[in-house]
């Protein structure tokens, strides 16, 4: 019987820690999908090319994402989407996060951008402590 580790060596990420958010570089989007199909795990994308401000990278994500119409639309609303709801709904098979097309514009500056992949860091950490696979993949506009 093949394991859920088994079958995640043998597939695109098998070189990629199973707690990281880095730059797609190399990686295409499809792919990406493929294989969190084929591993059972989420796959969450967010294509934030039309974004100009914060209000537009949030509103974006809670949309491509399904976030409930509740969402408070601040980077705290986002790590507490990304982590404690879904640990409570039950056991998770692991996420493949993709942020395409991050803006870097006069009102989404580069602190906003660190502070958008600090959630998604923290977002790891909090699963790594559960022993989940989560790998959000980035890249800039």
């Amino acid at each position: 019987m093949e394991t859920p580790l088994r079958k995640e060596q043998d597939t695109l990420l098998r070189g990629v820690r199973p707690n990281i958010v880095q730059s797609i570089r190399a990686y295409r989007v499809h792919d990406l999908q493929e294989t969190a199909r084929e591993l059972g795990q989420h796959f969450l994308y967010a294509n934030l090319a039309h974004a100009q401000t914060k209000q537009d990278v949030l509103e974006l994500i809670a949309t491509q994402f399904t976030f409930p119409a509740h969402f408070g639309k601040n980077f705290d609303a986002l790590y507490d989407c990304m982590t404690d709801p879904l640990h409570k709904a039950g056991v998770q098979p692991g996420f493949v996060v993709v942020l395409e097309q991050i803006p870097a514009t006069v009102k989404f500056d580069k602190e906003a951008r660190e502070q958008l992949l600090d959630i998604f860091r923290d977002a790891a950490d909090y699963w790594s402590d559960r022993k989940i696979a989560f790998r959000c993949f980035y890249s800039f506009l």
